[in-house]
């Protein structure tokens, strides 16, 4: 079955508040994110598993456990874009892309840092974004299961920024 390309809009708010210090930004929901209407909601996404252990906190199961996990340690969660075309999940495939309107987390955040859970993350967001934002982004590896070249230990230690 060849998976044709969706024009989909972003359905659900970014996590913040006004205490928020780092700010990460993934590219656009996967199809399980966008059934659950919340950021990585694929099973193999290791995204909350490596946010529990860079805060040292137990892994979140429920959407309100995972707010309130980002919320208590200061970190903001959105994405790039907020309308797209895209096949499925593939990132490779967005094209026709709406960005985020990101200004209002850094209006009313304390946001010191901008990090890209990827590489498509930072390449989109230095494309749509960074002129008006005027923050760069630093380029965190993929919690993505695609990313399979790195182990969870690996993604652990490069996370760890987010808590320093």
């Amino acid at each position: 079955m060849k998976m044709e390309y969706q024009h989909l809009q972003h359905t659900f708010e970014p996590v913040y508040d006004k205490t928020s210090r780092v700010l990460v930004l993934g590219t656009f929901p996967s199809v399980k994110s966008r059934e659950q209407q919340f950021f990585y909601g694929h099973p193999q996404n290791r995204f909350w598993r490596v946010i529990a252990a860079v805060t040292n906190d137990k892994v979140p199961e429920t959407i309100q456990e995972k707010k309130e996990l980002l919320l208590s340690h200061h970190i903001a969660v959105w994405d790039v874009i907020q309308s797209c075309d895209i096949i499925g999940s593939s990132d490779s495939s967005i094209r026709n892309v709406i960005p985020c309107d990101i200004s209002r987390i850094l209006k009313h955040a304390s946001v010191k840092k901008i990090y890209g859970n990827g590489a498509k993350a930072c390449e989109l967001y230095d494309r749509y974004l960074l002129p008006d934002a005027k923050h760069p982004i630093c380029r965190l590896p993929s919690t993505s299961p695609a990313n399979a070249a790195w182990s969870f230990e690996r993604l652990v230690g490069e996370w760890k920024v987010l808590c320093e």
